[in-house]
């Protein structure tokens, strides 16, 4: 069978059965896929707090005046807070006649608000009519959506086709875990399972619409759901051998108090799997694509030799993603840092702490499955491209399924 060029004009033969054994996997795989999406979809009662009642409304308003900031009373410096302190006058956007005064976070109004800046408000019916307003955050709208207009900008004129694709698979990701991973969460599905599908849903999406459908493609999609299955077994065992509740940090107890019959360890393992998804995606596409070039710059280079060359590539690739999975980590992460630095406690009994050994072990289980998923996709890749060509020049070319 002739082979067809690709988006880049390179010539590269596949083999046949290792093709076909790997397309019949992943169809395999993507209706399972599909009947974990149909079999966990949300259908059940779903928690509620007191901000999601009936009648709750979340209006913008303008401030108009800043009260004085509250000050940092400790155990040494003593005292009390000055009365009034940490409020700010807010004027309705839509109804400008209506005007309230409402507490906010320590922080906010010393020196982050000015007058003018719009806050989201909570307005909270009354018996007696009047609605009662409470402060939720400040109106964020504007800067972000500048930045995320720059974003795409800079995205279409560098990356043109293929990073818009990717922005488009983006999105449809984020619908994938707002539509169904956190509302099936919230009915109590178990967290394992709603990870391992709505993942895998993703990495179908996501990857065959940034990259394009072909084998090429198909071989990173293989070693991506190898690594998402080993992360998930890596994330259950550990989770349960450091005896993680799940509520280690601020966010997980206030769910705990809205939402008491959630399984928070099943959350923390869906944590786990997820937080991994974006780098496992870089590698394994990273390393098919390799091969693919290895393949097309020598035909004459048998299978192992691609592996070999391939997996010089990949050992590069994943000393700089450990970095950038600790990093990330330790940016996120610099309040409670430095907080531990403040305390001055010994290293081991700051990493027995339950927020720490959390991310500890999400950390190490991501970055398992991703050092792990580089020789299987490696491996794959490297069977799946046609063997080494020994022919005289002019010779036909070997048999074998075309890369699209």
């Amino acid at each position: 069978m002739g082979a067809h060029h690709s988006h880049r004009a390179l010539r590269v033969h596949t083999s046949g059965p290792v093709t076909r054994i790997l397309l019949v996997g992943l169809v395999l795989a993507g209706l399972s896929t599909i009947v974990g999406l149909v079999v966990l979809w949300p259908s059940g009662d779903r928690p509620a707090s007191p901000y999601a009642a009936d009648g709750v409304t979340y209006p913008r308003a303008e401030v108009v005046e800043i009260g004085e900031a509250c000050p940092v009373i400790t155990s040494e410096t003593g005292g009390e807070f000055p009365e009034g302190c940490d409020r700010i006058s807010v004027r309705l956007v839509d109804d400008p006649g209506v005007e309230s005064t409402v507490a906010v976070p320590p922080g906010t109004a010393g020196g982050v608000l000015e007058v003018g800046d719009r806050v989201v408000l909570a307005s909270l019916p009354q018996q007696e009519g009047a609605a009662q307003y409470a402060f939720v955050g400040v109106d964020r709208t504007m800067p972000i959506a500048v930045m995320t207009a720059v974003f795409v900008i800079i995205v279409g004129l560098i990356a043109r086709l293929r990073g818009l694709l990717a922005l488009l698979g983006l999105v449809l990701a984020g619908g994938v875990v707002g539509y169904f991973m956190l509302p099936a969460l919230m009915t109590g599905a178990p967290g394992l399972l709603v990870a391992l599908v709505g993942s895998s849903a993703i990495m179908f999406m996501v990857l065959y619409l940034a990259h394009g459908v072909s084998v090429r493609t198909s071989t990173a999609l293989a070693g991506t759901l190898f690594g998402l299955l080993v992360t998930a077994a890596l994330g259950v065992v550990a989770i349960d051998a450091a005896r993680l509740t799940g509520l280690g940090d601020e966010s997980a107890l206030n769910l705990r108090l809205n939402a008491t019959g959630l399984d928070f360890r099943g959350l923390l393992t869906c944590a786990v799997i997820v937080a991994g998804l974006g780098v496992l995606n870089d590698v394994t596409i990273t390393q098919s694509s390799a091969v693919w070039e290895l393949r097309s710059a020598a035909p004459e280079m048998s299978r192992a030799r691609i592996f070999a060359s391939g997996m010089r590539i990949g050992r590069d690739h994943i000393a700089s993603t450990i970095y950038t999975i600790v990093f990330a980590y330790a940016g996120t992460a610099l309040a409670s840092l430095l907080l531990i630095a403040l305390y001055d406690r010994p290293l081991l009994d700051v990493l027995s702490d339950e927020l720490i050994s959390e991310e500890i072990i999400r950390t190490l289980a991501s970055a398992i499955g991703l050092v792990l998923a580089v020789p299987v996709t490696t491996a794959i890749a490297a069977a799946t491209v046609a063997p080494a060509v020994h022919q005289r020049a002019g010779a036909a070319a070997p048999e074998g399924s075309p890369v699209a």
